[in-house]
């Protein structure tokens, strides 16, 4: 990641000898060495490889109490300012807040914005302990915040990482032990596209976070945390667009070799978005494949015309490359994996009696179908 940190600090939450949540907080922001580099650079690398993330927006607005005073008939009537009789609204998230305040600080300059962002870190870290508690959800670790710039886009990554010890060989071949960040259980982090929060907050695709799996909603806490709700589900949204490319190539009459071939594209455009930790673009992905110039007829306008249109950014989900490359299932105790390119050649599938045939088992199976034969 060829990215320009901006400010990077780190705080801890243990529980106490009284068994409670407690923050253990830092003096003051790392200073920007190439080890805060490297290591953001991985934060921002583990992240991206998360699949099943979703993306959503701040809960900006409610309905302010004090702003609607009913009357002894019980109809609301006007403020007493005389305004109106429609309920007002507030932002109902002190996290979006506190954020507002240190990017007005940051857009200001001067020497006090690392300060800012300190401050800014340690409010939102004493409500994550405020929020652990009113859940009764027991987390520790070591709570990062990086705010960073890449490709003209600034980002605000906040993450909660646990450790994990490791033995080393020193030069006198000793051995010691250290712990070391466990960035591969990385399972609480959101990530602030504070570019688009500026210019284009209506689109409501600011916030990315990771989802639990298994439909285990361990990101609850952590969302209630900086008020955000989930807009889009980038797993599903995956989904529909490796259908739709399914789809489109089905009806371009393309041999099976051809409709791999493009498959491979498609894999390898999700790959690069995925590094990059860019958005895909379903025009980018349109010029990637086949098209008719007589008819104008391409993927972008394949999919305006189904019935759910797919939107035109869509972040990428690691997930979706196995579903480009593989086809599987599981179920009844039977698990099936193939690649997409053996249907047809050694796979074959009649939808009429429900059946999957293969040819040339893989050996190994092959090995123990065989022996167990030869004890029946």
């Amino acid at each position: 990641m060829s990215a320009l940190i901006h400010h990077f600090v780190v705080h801890r939450l243990i529980v106490n000898k009284e068994e409670k949540i407690e923050a253990v907080p830092r003096d003051k922001c790392l200073a920007v060495t190439p080890e805060i580099e490297s290591l953001a650079h991985q934060i921002n690398h583990s992240f991206n490889a998360k699949p099943g993330k979703g993306v959503g927006h701040f809960v900006s607005e409610a309905p302010s109490i004090s702003s609607v005073q009913p009357s002894d008939d019980g109809e609301k009537t006007e403020s007493s300012d005389g305004q109106s009789d429609t309920p007002s609204t507030h932002d109902v998230s002190g996290f979006a807040e506190g954020l507002k305040k240190y990017l007005s600080a940051h857009k200001a300059g001067g020497d006090n914005v690392e300060n800012a962002f300190h401050d800014f870190s340690l409010d939102a870290t004493n409500r994550l302990v405020k929020t652990l508690v009113d859940t009764g959800t027991v987390e520790t670790g070591f709570l990062i915040f990086c705010q960073y710039e890449f490709l003209a886009t600034q980002y605000l990554m906040i993450t909660l990482l646990n450790t994990r010890s490791h033995v080393e060989v020193t030069n006198s071949l000793d051995l010691s032990s250290r712990e070391h960040l466990d960035l591969a259980k990385m399972q609480l982090a959101v990530r602030f596209d504070l570019t688009q929060l500026d210019v284009q907050p209506e689109q409501q695709r600011y916030v990315s976070f990771i989802k639990g799996r298994m439909g285990r909603k361990v990101s609850d806490f952590f969302m209630q945390f900086v008020g955000c709700e989930e807009l889009v589900d980038v797993k599903q949204q995956n989904k529909q667009l490796i259908s739709s490319v399914d789809a489109y190539l089905a009806s371009e009459s393309l041999d099976p070799q051809e409709q791999h071939q493009h498959r491979e594209e498609v894999k390898n455009y999700f790959k690069e978005k995925i590094d990059a930790g860019e958005t895909l673009s379903v025009d980018e992905l349109a010029n990637r494949l086949p098209s008719n110039d007589e008819t104008k007829n391409n993927f972008a306008a394949f999919t305006d015309s189904l019935e759910n249109p797919l939107e035109k950014e869509i972040q990428p989900d690691p997930a979706a490359l196995k579903q480009l490359a593989k086809f599987t299932g599981q179920g009844g105790g039977v698990s099936v994996s193939f690649e997409r390119k053996l249907m047809g050649d050694r796979v074959f599938y009649d939808p009429a009696t429900d059946t999957l045939t293969i040819r040339g088992i893989p050996p190994n199976l092959k090995d123990q179908l065989n022996r167990q034969s030869s004890m029946d």
